[in-house]
């Protein structure tokens, strides 16, 4: 088949990756686009575990404000100063704020989840598995698949991207690893919502409307 210029752009402005690497991914898939895309993140991949080891210790403290309610403060890091400082890096650091702020993940990997956690996940679980009248002997295995489930909601480098659902935020990660050639690391992140943790009191708007017609 025929590899296009314009199936080699399309293919580019889907992935940022080279325009070589597209035509050859391209050639791979046999015109294919869907699976010119997983040959790309495949690559993307084995030169992101080549880069893995290496110290990633400069980088940025993103921030970002959303209608004055949920603020988000987020550390992206990479290898040199110079990276940290380019534009491109700070736009994932940024997307990445934004996806803590929209999704509202409480671990980086499920790697960081306390076994504790986990635990609990699986009691409740299983009791719910058990309470929909599911035999026993499948229950287990339910528990993990909804367990697979608990890290894609709870952990941020399993989640749908939210500006691309069709990948997860370490897909995004692994691509700007092979992109920029260095290694990135999503360190930490702390996210503020406005009144979370307090009780909130129950407002009658009616009642309050009329107090103040009354007044």
């Amino acid at each position: 088949m025929k590899i296009s210029a314009a199936m080699v752009k399309e293919l580019r402005e889907q992935t940022a990756a080279g325009m070589l690497d597209c035509k050859k991914a391209l050639v791979e898939a046999e015109g294919d686009m869907e699976k010119a895309v997983e040959v790309l993140r495949k690559k993307g991949l084995s030169k992101a575990a080549k880069k893995a080891g290496r110290i990633a210790a400069e980088g940025v403290v993103m921030s970002y404000i959303h209608g004055g309610r949920i603020g988000v403060l987020i550390e992206v890091n990479s290898e040199t100063d110079f990276v940290a400082k380019g534009d491109e890096f700070k736009q994932f650091a940024r997307d990445m704020a934004m996806q803590v702020a929209a999704a509202n993940p409480k671990y980086v990997t499920r790697e960081e989840v306390p076994q504790e956690v986990i635990e609990k996940e699986k009691e409740i679980l299983k009791e719910q598995a058990l309470n929909e009248g599911k035999p026993e002997h499948i229950v287990d295995k339910m528990v993990v698949g909804r367990l697979e489930k608990f890290y894609k909601e709870n952990c941020l480098l399993e989640q749908p991207f939210i500006k691309d659902p069709d990948a997860t935020v370490n897909d995004l990660l692994v691509a700007k690893i092979a992109k920029l050639g260095e290694n990135l690391k999503i360190r930490r992140f702390v996210r503020f919502e406005v009144g979370e943790g307090l009780e909130k009191k129950e407002e009658n708007f009616a009642e309050e409307v009329a107090k103040q017609i009354n007044g």
